[in-house]
């Protein structure tokens, strides 16, 4: 089943969402009586939280308005459909994908959390082996790129997050872990008096090695 659930930001501390557009297309159901549901519920809805909502070009090309519903909302919802078994197939991948979400937003955090101590390590070395004006961001930049591919301010071009805000809050826990593990090598290697040409060389062929099939995968 196609994908169910979204953050919008796709940030940390972003609230996951579906919409009833979502819903009455994965449950075969015409979106209206839906969006009927939900209005002739709306107090019942709203006290899990203000109903969102937008406006789209429909395939007539008049605006047609979708509701965003939060975990709760999707929930109460759930409980207004019928069973047919196409609904309760639905339901059981809505369900998944909420709880997949969630922990996948917990992931993150404490990922986040785990990262802290690494980056100021790494800003303590810096500041110690290197006075350059522009060692953290190079250092930075290479942590990133060899990690994730890409660095902090393309991340945050890509995932529409403004300019000042921090990178590792659009990223996936799995994002964080790999950023994690090189700035804690890339310290290493700094303290072991190696410069930036040597790690930039240590790290890539670490890249490399990590993107490289497994036994399993052959």
């Amino acid at each position: 089943m196609s994908e169910l659930v979204f953050l919008e930001p796709n940030k940390l501390d972003a609230v996951p969402f579906t919409t009833s557009k979502v819903i009455a297309e994965a449950a075969g159901m015409n979106h209206r009586r839906v969006k009927d549901a939900i209005r002739k519920h709306q107090e019942d809805f709203e006290s899990f939280g203000l109903l969102g909502a937008y406006e789209t070009e429909s395939s007539g090309g008049r605006p047609e308005e979708i509701i965003k519903l939060n975990e709760e909302q999707a929930a109460f919802l759930m409980t207004l459909l019928k069973n047919p078994p196409v609904v309760v197939v639905f339901k059981k991948e809505l369900v998944r994908q909420f709880y997949a979400m969630r922990a996948e937003l917990f992931q993150r955090k404490i990922q986040r959390a785990e990262l802290k101590p690494v980056r100021r390590e790494l800003t303590d070395v810096i500041q110690e082996v290197d006075d350059g004006k522009w060692a953290y961001k190079q250092y930075t930049d290479l942590a990133y790129k060899s990690a994730i591919g890409k660095t902090a301010v393309r991340l945050r071009k890509e995932r529409n997050a403004p300019k000042k805000a921090k990178a590792v809050d659009y990223m996936t826990a799995n994002e964080i872990t790999a950023v994690s593990k090189r700035q804690s090598q890339i310290a290493v290697l700094l303290e072991m008096g190696l410069d930036y040409q040597a790690i930039k060389r240590i790290v890539a062929d670490s890249a490399q090695k990590d993107t490289l099939p497994s036994a399993d995968d052959t």
